[in-house]
């Protein structure tokens, strides 16, 4: 009898081996499965997060661009005010020199001499600023031979290879010859002498250094003749 319950056991056991391998293989097939939607959404998350940082890169790259146009237009300004300026010419009183509409680059100096072209602001009869030439500084006399068209300095006749025309005219309200440049002051005049209101009249006169805003340095506009002392 025991004989025949021991089989009856074993029958019992082979019977369940089935069942057990089956239930490993489902738990099995389940894991993978879950591996398998694990990984998937990795690789969606990967891939859903890849787009915020490229749109988020393009952002930033178009910022870092506009920063940089931005800094450059806040530099060029800055140069502009504090170190260049540009200026327009107006008239025809330094002709054959500079022409209307012109357009020039001109900066602050410590000192002007003899042949500089600048820029005046101070006041004067026609309440605008001049483009004129340094013909003498401060303490320097300057004379006018009108019948040989002659422009000396403290005796010394200049070579004028700059200006329009060989002959000079007198006018009504030009000072009396010789002047004596007072110091701190300018003696300008155009190039273009017999249609320049300068300071041979009474109604400019020397102007006072304080009131030049610049040497023209070269034109910019019209493009290919930027060099305005050529002639040196």
């Amino acid at each position: 009898m025991t004989s025949d319950i021991e089989k009856f056991v074993e029958s019992l056991e082979e019977e369940s081996t089935p069942t057990e391998t089956a239930v490993a293989d489902s738990e099995m097939a389940e894991a993978l499965v879950t591996e398998i939607d694990t990984k998937k959404s990795k690789e969606k998350k990967t891939s859903s997060d890849e787009q915020p940082d490229k749109k988020k890169q393009f952002h930033l790259n178009v910022y870092d661009f506009a920063s940089i146009i931005m800094a450059a237009f806040i530099i060029i300004a800055l140069i502009f005010t504090f170190v260049f300026r540009l200026v327009g010419v107006k008239g025809q009183s330094m002709e054959s020199t500079l022409f209307e509409n012109d357009w020039l680059i001109t900066m602050e100096q410590d000192e002007y001499v003899y042949g500089d072209i600048v820029v005046i602001t101070e006041p004067n009869y026609f309440n605008e600023p001049l483009i004129k030439r340094v013909i003498a500084t401060g303490g320097q006399i300057v004379d006018i031979d009108y019948g040989s068209s002659t422009v000396f300095v403290d005796g010394v006749a200049l070579n004028e290879p700059y200006i329009n025309e060989s002959f000079i005219l007198q006018n009504d309200d030009d000072i009396t010859f010789p002047y004596t440049v007072p110091e701190g002051h300018l003696f300008c005049m155009g190039d273009n002498r017999n249609h320049s209101t300068d300071s041979r009249s009474t109604l400019i006169g020397a102007v006072d250094e304080r009131y030049i805003l610049g040497r023209a340095m070269l034109r910019i506009l019209p493009f290919g003749d930027s060099d305005i002392y050529d002639y040196e």
